[in-house]
C-alpha cells in the first residue's frame, strides 16, 4: 500500500481524538449485539491486532485475547447508555455527524473523519490518514491510510456526502480472513484467484510464506476492483440508499434487511460502471476469481449465474459467457427490486406485519427464506 501523507503527531492527544474514539467505544457498547457470537469474536479480534498494531496474520496468544475481550465487554456495559460526545472543533461543539465541518478542519491534519450507519444501523465512526485522493469515473475518491480510531464493523469502503471512501486498513483485515476462512465452495475460485499471483504450492495448496510477503503488492493490485463496487453504488440503482435505510429502520437484523443488502450490493456488483462490470471490462482474471470466491450468503443466492460461468471461464478463457452471466443477474434483480419498491410504496395503507408477510412470500420464499 501507498505511504501515508503526514499526519499532525498531536492529533492522537487531542480532545477531537479522544472524542472520536470515545464514539467509536460507544457505538460497540451499544450495538455489538447485532453480530452472533462467532462474528462477534473475530471483530474483536480484528480490533484487538488494530489496536495493538499487529498485522492480520499474526495471532495474539488466546488466553491475552480472551482476557482483553472481557475487559472490553465489561467497559461496554458501563457506557452503553451514554449519548455520543460532541466533536471539540475550533470552541465548538460539533454533531458527531457533522462531516464537512469536521474534515474541513482536519485537512491541514492530512486526515479524514468518517461517521454514518451500517447494518442493523450501527453508527460507524473513524478516523484515518489520507493516502491519496483521485477521480474513478468522474467520482471523487479517498484512499486512506493508517487509521487513529475506528469501531468494530470497520467497513472497507463507502460512499460518504458522494465520495467514495476506501479504508486500505480494514480492507487488508477483510482480504486475509477472506482467503483464510474461505468456504469449500470458494476454494477453486480462490486457487485460480491466487494462481495469478503465483501464491500457490507445487500441490496447489496456498504457498502462506509467500502470501504473507507479496499480500500488500496483492491488496493494492486488488483495491482498484472492490472501488468499483461503490462506483456501481453511485449509479442509477433500483434500491436507493433512502429505501434501504426504511427497510432497515421497520424491519431491523431480519432477514428482510439481509435481503434488501444484498440486492442493493448485486445491483451495484452487476451495473456496467460496477465491480464485475470493470473486471470484465478490463479482463481481470485475478479479480474474477477473488470476486467469485468472495460471493456469499444471499448475494450469492442472487447470483447463481457466476458459479458456473466461473468454473468454465477457468478452462476456455471466454469472458462472454461472464458478460452473460451479469447481465442475467442484472436483468432478474432489477425485476426483484422493482417487486420490492412496489411493495413498500404501499406501506403507508397497510400495517407493518402486512407488508412483512407480502415481502416474504412474493420475494424471500422463492429463494428458500423467510415463512411460508
Amino acid at each position: 500500500m501507498p505511504k501515508a501523507t503526514t499526519a499532525d503527531d498531536d492529533m492522537p492527544h487531542s480532545p477531537l481524538f479522544n472524542a472520536i474514539r470515545q464514539n467509536c467505544t460507544i457505538s460497540d457498547a451499544r450495538d455489538h449485539g447485532i453480530y452472533s457470537i462467532c462474528i462477534l469474536v473475530l471483530k474483536l479480534r480484528n480490533l484487538y491486532k488494530w489496536e495493538h498494531g499487529l498485522a492480520p496474520w499474526d495471532e495474539p496468544e488466546t488466553a491475552i485475547l480472551l482476557d482483553w475481550i472481557a475487559g472490553r465487554e465489561t467497559h461496554w456495559e458501563e457506557i452503553r447508555a451514554e449519548q455520543f460526545a460532541a466533536l471539540p472543533v475550533n470552541h465548538s461543539e460539533l454533531d458527531p455527524f457533522e462531516l464537512q465541518a469536521v474534515n474541513h478542519h482536519l485537512a491541514e491534519h492530512g486526515m479524514v473523519y468518517g461517521a454514518g450507519y451500517g447494518r442493523s444501523l450501527k453508527a460507524i465512526f473513524f478516523l484515518a490518514e489520507k493516502l491519496a485522493e483521485k477521480t474513478i469515473e468522474g467520482r471523487p475518491a479517498v484512499i486512506l491510510g493508517r487509521e487513529k480510531a475506528r469501531e468494530l464493523s470497520a467497513p472497507f469502503a463507502m460512499v460518504q456526502d458522494g465520495t467514495i471512501i476506501f479504508r486500505t486498513e480494514p480492507f487488508r483485515f477483510y482480504l486475509w480472513d477472506q482467503i483464510q476462512e474461505i468456504r469449500p465452495s470458494g476454494k477453486t475460485a480462490l486457487q485460480y484467484a491466487l494462481g495469478q499471483y503465483q501464491l500457490l504450492a507445487a500441490d496447489g495448496t496456498v504457498d502462506r510464506n509467500r502470501l504473507r510477503q507479496e499480500f500488500d503488492v496483492m491488496a493494492e493490485c486488488e483495491m482498484e476492483s472492490f472501488l468499483y463496487h461503490e462506483v456501481g453504488e453511485l449509479q442509477d440503482n433500483p434500491i436507493s440508499s433512502a429505501l434501504l435505510k426504511k427497510l432497515i429502520a421497520t424491519f431491523p437484523a431480519s432477514a428482510i434487511e439481509l435481503f434488501a443488502r444484498a440486492l442493493k450490493d448485486i445491483l451495484a456488483d452487476t451495473h456496467p460502471l460496477g465491480m464485475l462490470g470493470h473486471i470484465i471490462t478490463h479482463k481481470k482474471e485475478s479479480s474474477l476469481g477473488f470476486y467469485v470466491a468472495f460471493l456469499d450468503g444471499l448475494r450469492k443466492v442472487l447470483f447463481p449465474e457466476i458459479g458456473a460461468a466461473c468454473l468454465r471461464f477457468m478452462t476456455n478463457g471466454n469472458w462472454q459467457e461472464i458478460e452473460e452471466a451479469r447481465l442475467a443477474c442484472l436483468h432478474n434483480n432489477k425485476k426483484r427490486a422493482s417487486e420490492l419498491t412496489a411493495i413498500w410504496q404501499e406501506f403507508d395503507r397497510h400495517h407493518p406485519e402486512t407488508t412483512r408477510r407480502r415481502l416474504e412470500k412474493q420475494l424471500l420464499c422463492p429463494l428458500g427464506l423467510g415463512n411460508k
